[in-house]
């Protein structure tokens, strides 16, 4: 049980219920982390905001899923983890690349480094070193990859805090936590 309330259509005001529907009208869902968000329409409208400009960014929807699912397996966010190996899935990721995103790597050479540094920026709280911004652009990242890299680790962080703290349900197939 959530401890922050959920928000749907029973309990939401006018402004919270115009918001769930706008996202239930996109995703044909509304997935209970959002409806945590929903509490606070200005907070929901800032998430949906700043992942609305994200993911019209350079990185490839599988680069920003296998940062995701890395950063999820990181933070011990069970929510996070559960609902990005379902998008993975749905985006393309085979069992054992999210195996390996959890893992904090990638099959993929390019994606393996961006997961790195992902991780890295979260671990050491973005104090990071010049050789880990050196091998992102010797794999090909550009100076505004690394900013939406960044951009994604600082957006997954805030929902795996939001999905801690809030012991929100899980409404995907559960993923369970474990050491990798």
């Amino acid at each position: 049980m959530s401890r922050i309330t959920v928000i749907d259509h029973h309990n939401a005001n006018a402004e919270q219920r115009t918001l769930l529907d706008a996202i239930q009208g996109q995703l044909g869902m509304v997935p209970n982390f959002l409806k945590v968000f929903a509490n606070s329409p200005v907070a929901l409208q800032a998430f949906l905001g700043l992942h609305g400009v994200a993911n019209a960014g350079s990185l490839s929807p599988l680069t920003r899923e296998r940062i995701a699912l890395a950063l999820a397996q990181q933070s011990s966010c069970e929510y996070c983890l559960s609902a990005h190996t379902a998008i993975g899935r749905k985006a393309g990721l085979s069992n054992d690349e999210i195996a390996a995103n959890r893992a904090g790597a990638s099959e993929d050479a390019k994606a393996a480094v961006a997961v790195k540094l992902a991780r890295s920026l979260a671990e050491h709280k973005g104090e990071i070193t010049t050789a880990e911004l050196l091998e992102a652009r010797e794999a090909g990242y550009s100076d505004a990859d690394i900013v939406e890299i960044i951009t994604h680790v600082g957006m997954n962080l805030l929902t795996n805090i939001l999905g801690k703290a809030s012991r929100v349900e899980i409404d995907f197939p559960k993923v369970a936590l474990h050491s990798v």
